[in-house]
């Protein structure tokens, strides 16, 4: 297994450091999660930080293997004021993640597809007072930071009755920064004019590609995730949804490569590592 660049009081200790001389500074946390402390708010995207996968699937014929060990017991995470799931698949709305997690921050809200909030409630409890849903489309003010909703495709953009989207990225404007963390997607017709609204500092994109043989939903691939980041003009582009499983994972080579051909700043990022902001 990989070790984490930094994990448990090494990286509590980064970010108590980074929030004491107000430094916006973002870490990867493992497969799509991503924390960052900025103006005085703390946003968590999609963490995944439990090995509920590996026992789950462990015994199928699709073994869920973890590759890089888990960064930071969620109980252990304080001060967050967001989190986000940008939709119903396990590695971005985990039971064993979010309970405790919101259990810890009983000020948090918890950011959803308006979609999935039936699916939410039933997976995690009695937690609506914390919910707060949002469209694709639709921009909500939690506290105080400005979110927009996304349409990802995963593979599709797809819709409930009502004509909801149940695959969101989220757009967060705090302070001077503006990031788009995708969530779950792969390049659709109305992806990039979506985001060349925004004024993008950071774009955080999945990188593991789409290959059915998988047997899960796909999303972009290194080099789609690259000239996506170029197209919408973001200032860093940040590769995620890798090293996390041992049978839905790319390198970050191509990704890099194509960055470096296009033009793109991008930064690769450790399970756990940091960067200022």
């Amino acid at each position: 297994m990989k070790p984490a660049f930094q994990k448990d009081e090494a990286l509590l200790a980064d970010i108590a450091q980074a929030r004491a001389r107000s430094q916006p500074r973002l870490w990867w946390l493992g497969q799509s999660g991503f924390l960052l402390c900025a103006a005085g708010k703390t946003i968590l995207f999609d963490p995944y930080l439990s090995d509920s996968l590996t026992r789950k699937y462990g015994a199928t014929d699709k073994p869920h293997v973890r590759l890089t060990e888990r960064v930071v017991n969620p109980r252990r995470l304080e001060g967050i004021d967001v989190i986000t799931s940008s939709h119903n698949h396990t590695d971005h709305l985990d039971t064993e993640t979010l309970a405790p997690l919101l259990e810890a921050n009983p000020q948090a809200k918890l950011l959803i597809s308006r979609a999935n909030s039936a699916f939410v409630l039933e997976r995690l409890g009695a937690v609506g007072s914390q919910l707060v849903e949002v469209d694709g489309g639709e921009c909500v003010q939690v506290a105080g930071i400005e979110f927009h909703g996304i349409p990802a495709a995963h593979n599709t953009v797809e819709r409930d009755q009502a004509g909801h989207c149940h695959y969101l990225g989220f757009v967060a404007r705090v302070g001077s920064l503006c990031v788009y963390h995708s969530g779950d997607t792969l390049r659709h017709e109305g992806l990039a004019p979506a985001l060349r609204r925004f004024p993008l500092d950071l774009a955080l994109l999945p990188i593991n590609g789409n290959k059915p043989e998988r047997r899960v939903a796909g999303n972009l691939s290194g080099p789609e995730a690259a000239r996506l980041a170029k197209d919408i003009d973001a200032r860093w582009a940040i590769p995620h949804h890798f090293d996390m499983f041992a049978f839905n994972t790319e390198t970050p080579d191509e990704f890099e490569a194509e960055c470096r051909r296009v033009g793109q700043e991008f930064r690769t990022l450790r399970n756990g590592q940091g960067m200022d902001l």
